[in-house]
């Protein structure tokens, strides 16, 4: 806009005209939101805790009641013309995040399914049953400790197998990330109220953010299974220790101490993978809010006047990021508009 200066004095500002809008008479949706973004930005700047030299700050400014009224007056005005057009891009954006995280929920099953295999693998192999293992315990010493030290080296041998197997799982989630939000970002595009900068933004820092989570997330599964190892390892370990001083091991408690540390190995993992799958809600529901807020209605837009100045600057980031949004949108709706015979 041409002639833009900044009202409100020590707070973040809008960029206005330097005078008040003047609405056409054909009342046409920006002009009218011009107009009340206008007086809601110089009704903050009024609120302004640091009038300036020569300036006293507005009464308002020590009257959080007054405050309170005369922002749900201007809110109010505001909330009437934006409530519509909020409304649907928060519907839009919604969908195409909702998108996102079924796209991206087959790799976080894919992952829970090759965690019971795993184990169901590692049950398998350092289980203790048959006749001829019993006899072969219960033998004597030496029979006993090479049985043991036997299970010993397939506690390592297979634990590490099985950290191998998760690598590539790994791999896929990340890159299947990188390829889906880049997905969102172009279908996203056409329906978000944010500028093009602040979306790519936006979608970057999604994307960031989730990698990061993925990463963390194998890095606790490969620790997890560090921990299985150690644990069987020392269990084990404590088995041969009693074998040598003449204790006949129990195959059955052997067995039992397996399964029950496999089974903690898998409900720990499948806490850890919920929780990733809950951090992908939380995130994505973070971005809809910054890309296509809620109505100004919502609680969002409710300043907290328990602390008058810090809600004043929140508000006012709020309604600068708004205003970005809605004049680039308005902008870009007044082109298409122009263009029509």
């Amino acid at each position: 806009m041409r002639g833009c200066t900044c009202l409100g004095l020590g707070l973040k500002t809008l960029a206005l005209p330097a005078t008040p809008p003047v609405l056409v008479s054909t009342g046409s949706t920006k002009n009218s939101l011009e107009q009340d973004l206008y007086n809601l930005n110089n009704f903050l700047g009024k609120l302004s805790p640091s009038g300036g030299p020569g300036k006293e700050p507005h009464p308002l400014a020590q009257d959080p009641e007054g405050m309170r009224k005369q922002l749900q007056q201007e809110l109010g005005e505001v909330r009437a013309r934006l409530g519509p057009y909020m409304a649907a891009k928060h519907q839009q954006v919604g969908w195409n995040l909702e998108g996102l995280r079924q796209q991206l929920k087959p790799y976080t099953v894919e992952l829970m399914e090759q965690v019971g295999l795993s184990v169901q693998e590692l049950q398998e192999q350092l289980r203790l049953v048959g006749e001829d293992t019993k006899a072969q315990l219960l033998g004597g010493v030496d029979e006993a400790l090479s049985l043991l030290q036997e299970m010993q080296s397939r506690v390592l041998h297979h634990t590490d197998r099985v950290k191998k197997l998760f690598h590539p799982y790994a791999e896929r989630l990340v890159t299947g990330i990188g390829h889906h939000v880049q997905e969102l970002h172009r279908s996203v595009a056409p329906h978000a109220a944010a500028s093009p900068a602040r979306l790519s933004r936006c979608v970057q820092s999604l994307s960031h953010k989730l990698t990061l989570k993925a990463k963390d997330l194998h890095t606790s599964i490969q620790r997890n299974l560090d921990q299985l190892r150690e644990g069987l390892s020392a269990f084990v370990r404590t088995s041969v220790d009693g074998a040598e001083d003449g204790a006949s091991p129990d195959p059955q408690a052997i067995s039992e101490e397996v399964r029950q540390r496999l089974q903690a190995f898998r409900h720990d993992t499948f806490l850890q993978i919920a929780a990733f799958t809950r951090a992908i809600d939380q995130e994505t529901e973070e971005v809809q809010q910054q890309l296509a807020p809620p109505p100004p209605d919502h609680s969002a837009f409710a300043p907290e006047l328990e602390h008058p100045d810090k809600a004043l600057n929140r508000l006012q980031s709020r309604l600068d990021d708004l205003w970005e949004d809605i004049s680039y949108s308005l902008q870009d709706q007044g082109h298409s508009q122009l263009g029509e015979p």
